[in-house]
Parts: structure tokens; sequence; C-alpha cells
């Protein structure tokens, strides 16, 4: 199965996705997190697309996502969730099992919430939903909530750095060897482009509002219960495996495993992940 680029006006935004799988089978929507694109699904979507129809948008200030200047659009969490929305919408998606990673779970999770009829299952990547998930890493981020000075917002330009990019959030806890350097340098450039910085730092400090909307995508969990598959890298240095558990307290027919990664576990297990989702599937 080949994979196709294509654009789709969503309003004022161009949204950039990539498309694989046939027309007519069932949607896989691959939601991507920070400071990344849909490219990180390079190679997990050949190895979904025989039997499902994959589709991976960049999400609002990310990857090839046209967006209008930050000073005519909002780059928080919920104009996120909006273009995304607005997005399946224009595309038809009724209904879609959702994979959702970092940036792209409260992004998911505002969606579940708000269409819960549509979301047929949810894969969930180092993609958190509670407290228990946070290392202390977050520390200068968690200090921007509760006191967005403009010292504190400089505080956080380190997690921006081709540095942090390249060592904590790809080779943390990875096998270095197994990494390619496309996904990491990618991402670097991304960064480098105009305003790509202080959009990102808008976005931190708006992280805040996912936090607080946890007890309402836990209360979604508990009512709905959703087949749910946790595959988590279990040396990410900023979610926990405690996150990946605590999925179990609100649907207690979870599946959960830890893979002995990092973060952009898909940098090195697509494979096992590829097979872990096409059994939860079949299973469910």
């Amino acid at each position: 199965m080949k994979t196709s680029y294509h654009q789709q006006r969503v309003g004022d935004v161009e949204v950039f996705y990539r498309e694989a799988g046939p027309k007519d089978d069932q949607v896989i929507l691959l939601l991507h997190g920070f400071p990344s694109s849909s490219h990180m699904f390079r190679d997990l979507i050949p190895e979904l697309a025989e039997q499902y129809r994959v589709i991976a948008p960049d999400l609002a200030g990310f990857g090839h996502t046209i967006t209008p200047p930050r000073s005519q659009f909002n780059f928080t969490f919920d104009s996120l969730f909006r273009v995304i929305k607005d997005f399946t919408e224009a595309l038809g998606l009724d209904q879609y099992v959702l994979y959702v990673f970092d940036y792209g779970a409260p992004v998911g999770y505002r969606l579940a919430v708000a269409h819960p009829q549509r979301v047929q299952a949810i894969i969930s990547q180092n993609g958190n939903a509670y407290i228990e998930g946070f290392s202390d890493a977050w520390g200068s981020w968690k200090t921007y909530w509760h006191s967005p000075t403009p010292e504190n917002r400089e505080a956080c330009r380190d997690s921006l750095t081709p540095e942090t990019i390249r060592n904590f959030q790809y080779l943390h806890g990875a096998e270095a060897s197994l990494v390619s350097p496309d996904g990491y340098s990618l991402d670097i450039a991304y960064m480098s482009r105009p305003e790509a910085e202080e959009i990102q730092l808008d976005l931190i400090l708006d992280y805040r509002t996912n936090v607080d909307l946890y007890p309402d995508f836990q209360a979604y969990f508990r009512k709905y219960q959703p087949k749910l598959l946790a595959v988590w890298g279990k040396n990410d240095p900023a979610f926990l495996p405690a996150g990946a558990e605590a999925y179990k307290r609100d649907i207690p027919s979870a599946e959960v495993h830890l893979l002995d990664t990092g973060h952009f576990a898909l940098e090195t297990h697509a494979k096992e992940i590829s097979e872990l989702i096409q059994q939860f599937l079949k299973t469910n």
C-alpha cells in the first residue's frame, strides 16, 4: 500500500495529512505529538495499511499544516482540537480508531468527549491522561503554568533546543543505534522556522488546560468503557509507565504493554507496536 500526501482546507487552516490503505476499510486516525509531525508514523503506516485506512494529519503549528500567523491564530489545545474535529468531518470520518501520542492525546481525548459515538477504540502510545504519568522533568513547565511571567516563559525555551529534542525526546531510554537521525533532524528544522518557538511556548503554557480536563477524560473512560490499548516506551523521561497503568483504574479491560525504549517508541519498535495494534483490533 502506497502512502499519499494531501492538503485539506479547514476554515483558515490547510491541514497536511498522510493517507494509506483501502478507502472502505476501518479508519485509524493517527495524532502525533510534540515536537514532531505525521512523519513520526512513517514506519507504522505501511504496517497497518494492508488492513486499515490510515490517516495521519499534522496538527496546527506542526509539520506541513499551514496556519495564519500567530497574531491571527490562537495556538491553544482547544484550537488544535477544533481543527482536527473539522478535518475529520471534512473527510467524512464518521467513526475511527484513535491512535494518540503525547500532544495528540489531549487533542484526541477532546474528540472522544465531544463525539464518543465516533471513537471505536483507543491506542495510547505514551499519551497521558493521568497525573501519575508525570515525571519530575515537568518542573519548568509547571512553574510557567502557575506563574506565566516572561522569565518563566524563557525558562521553558530549553525544551525547544536541538540538544533537548535529540537527546531528551528521542534518544533518552532508547538504543541510540536504532534511532534514525531523520526524525529528530526534521523536528529540529521545523523548530527553526519563523514563529515556531513562540508558538510552542504558547502551547506549553496552554498545556495546563489539558491537566484541568483530565477528570473529564477519565469520566469519559468510565462511562463509555472504550476498548483501549496502552503501549508505552517505559523509559520515557516525561511520561512514566504509571500513566499507562492508570488507564486500568477507569477501564479495567485496558491492555497495557511496556516496551524497553523511550518516548518516541515508534523509532525503535514500529514493528512490535504494529503487531500489538493488529492483535488488539482483531480481538476487539
